[in-house]
């Protein structure tokens, strides 16, 4: 990714802090705290005593040329470059809103595209304008959950609670594989079940290669185990059995390219828990190609992988004020 030197100069001017100190939303950092700048953004690069805007915005070249988690986006070192020069502690002249530094910041950012906005979080983000994509260091949802991230996983968990099971392919499933970096993402719904052939949600994803992988993606709100009969919230994994056959067997057309295309992939998601023993079973019933096929998405990855990606919750779900989940039947 590389970006105009123009756009590097202004951006590297905000780090340093150029401008006169009674009208700059920045701070000035001089050597020192240039170099504390990145040991921030978790880098070594040290100032070497040079010009400090140029070896500033040499730097950040070099940072945009690390490897990215987003195709042709920004590396995540550049997008933590941008978190910690917007760190809202550090209003200058202006309220902790920061709104004139943001506003000087897009003015730059424009120019190749981009957007920085704050979050719910207080961070700051930024969105590629022309998909809406929303940019951020990569998310680890195995990594601990801080406090006010705790309690928002809390209100989605009482959600899934009561949500239908469109309503979790609307208002979860399909922002979360938007942000996720999946293209095209398609729901079948419920209102016409013949058309939609075990599926769904379809989807594809590109490679870095530029080579798309094609998802089919069949939802239960519910646990998902392999009793010998399903309760009233449960579904048996033998009642999805056939619609992954289909699912893996049945062509989807791709409009994009004119052509029809068979599913690399299926996602079985559930809003509950994915047992062991209903994993087995599926494993057992599949040949060994289709077994490699399936992929498995249960309520603890949905959360987790939401929260990370610090999505908007349902509006529902931020009517709930108690986070607390302890009697979830699932």
């Amino acid at each position: 990714m590389e970006f105009k030197n123009r756009t590097l100069s202004q951006i590297a001017d905000l780090i340093c802090g150029n401008f006169i100190k009674e009208e700059s939303f920045f701070r000035y950092r001089s050597s020192m705290f240039l170099t504390e700048f990145f040991r921030d953004v978790e880098t070594d690069y040290e100032h070497d005593g040079s010009t400090r805007g140029i070896w500033v915005g040499d730097t950040l070249k070099l940072i945009l040329q690390e490897p990215s988690s987003e195709h042709k986006m920004p590396s995540d070192t550049f997008i933590k470059v941008i978190q910690v020069l917007m760190d809202q502690s550090d209003a200058n002249n202006e309220d902790s809103n920061r709104a004139g530094a943001l506003g000087t910041l897009n003015t730059v950012l424009l120019r190749e595209g981009f957007e920085a906005f704050y979050a719910e979080d207080r961070k700051c983000y930024l969105k590629h304008i022309a998909s809406q994509k929303i940019l951020k260091p990569s998310a680890n949802p195995h990594r601990p959950f801080t406090t006010a991230e705790s309690k928002r996983r809390g209100m989605l968990s009482i959600y899934l609670n009561s949500c239908s099971e469109d309503e979790l392919i609307e208002e979860i499933l399909l922002p979360l594989f938007r942000q996720l970096g999946y293209y095209r993402i398609t729901a079948a719904g419920h209102k016409d079940k013949s058309l939609e052939y075990g599926k769904d949600i379809w989807m594809k994803f590109m490679l870095p290669s530029l080579h798309m992988l094609y998802f089919g993606i069949q939802v239960k709100k519910g646990k998902l185990d392999a009793a010998g009969m399903s309760k009233s919230t449960n579904a048996n994994v033998a009642e999805i059995y056939n619609q992954v056959l289909m699912m893996l067997g049945h062509e989807i057309f791709d409009p994009e390219i004119g052509k029809n295309v068979l599913v690399d992939h299926a996602f079985i998601v559930a809003g509950g828990e994915i047992t062991k023993s209903a994993k087995n079973w599926l494993a057992g019933k599949l040949d060994t190609s289709k077994r490699s096929q399936v992929m498995f998405m249960d309520r603890d990855d949905i959360l987790n992988l939401f929260i990370v990606n610090n999505l908007p919750l349902p509006v529902f779900a931020l009517l709930k004020e108690d986070g607390d989940d302890d009697d979830l039947p699932f």
